[in-house]
């Protein structure tokens, strides 16, 4: 697979063209920004850490029914990967309250619900990414209300599987993002990443805080959170 030229550039990925159409290239960055872009930084290694884990997790989830954008991993920070019309929604899952939820709604975090919760948000950077409940979604005519319910059922899928793997390793899968997009004949698919970049990660003992939160809120320790999510996914 050869890398052409760059379609595009967000805050922690280059995507690429490639010999193919229907496929493209993924090269993961060190960048960081947080609190709508206003905070900025480097988080050495990260780029490597989220290309791999979320290369992992979507091969997990493959093969638990959960269809997705990854073909190919061919090294550390690049992966190929199906080409998708990203739906303009970001998609969150809450276990445990935490974050925005917590602000939002003045309560405290660490409150585990007794189900998860979903959320939606515009993707849209100028207009910081506001809440959108599925009507409004439907009305701006981001995606039908065919989609709307595909990508639930296909958002609480990935939650069940990933949560219980992560339990497994110790670790808490407190909340996460996702995003989605649909292929050419328009299948929506688990697009995006898997990483401590989108997800929050809890030691299951003692609550440390093993994700990008530590980054956000200036908590240090960042590249030791995000090498110990490595260590416990991969034993290394």
């Amino acid at each position: 697979m050869t890398k052409k030229e760059q379609l595009y550039e967000g805050k922690a990925k280059k995507v690429f063209a490639t010999e193919e159409p229907g496929k493209v290239i993924v090269s993961y960055k060190d960048d960081a920004t947080a609190l709508d872009g206003l905070k900025k930084g480097t988080i050495a290694g990260k780029g490597v850490v989220n290309n791999r884990m979320s290369n992992f997790l979507m091969q997990i989830l493959e093969k638990e029914g959960v269809a997705t954008h990854f073909v190919e991993e061919l090294n550390e920070r690049e992966t190929v990967v199906k080409k998708v019309e990203i739906v303009p929604l970001e998609v969150i899952i809450r276990n445990i309250s935490a974050g925005s939820f917590a602000k939002r709604y003045g309560v405290e975090e660490g409150i585990v619900f007794d189900a998860p919760t979903i959320e939606f948000s515009y993707k849209n950077d100028d207009l910081h990414d506001p809440l959108i409940n599925s009507y409004h979604a439907i009305a701006l005519k981001l995606a039908t209300p065919e989609e709307i319910e595909t990508i639930k059922a296909m958002a609480f899928k990935v939650n069940a599987v990933l949560k219980a793997y992560f339990l497994k390793l110790g670790v808490k899968l407190v909340d996460f993002k996702l995003e989605f997009g649909r292929l050419a004949d328009g299948t929506i698919v688990l697009a995006d990443e898997i990483s401590p970049d989108t997800c929050r990660f809890w030691d299951a003992e003692t609550n440390e805080k093993l994700d990008k939160d530590r980054f956000r809120r200036d908590m240090g320790g960042v590249e030791d959170a995000y090498r110990e999510m490595m260590r416990r996914v991969f034993g290394e």
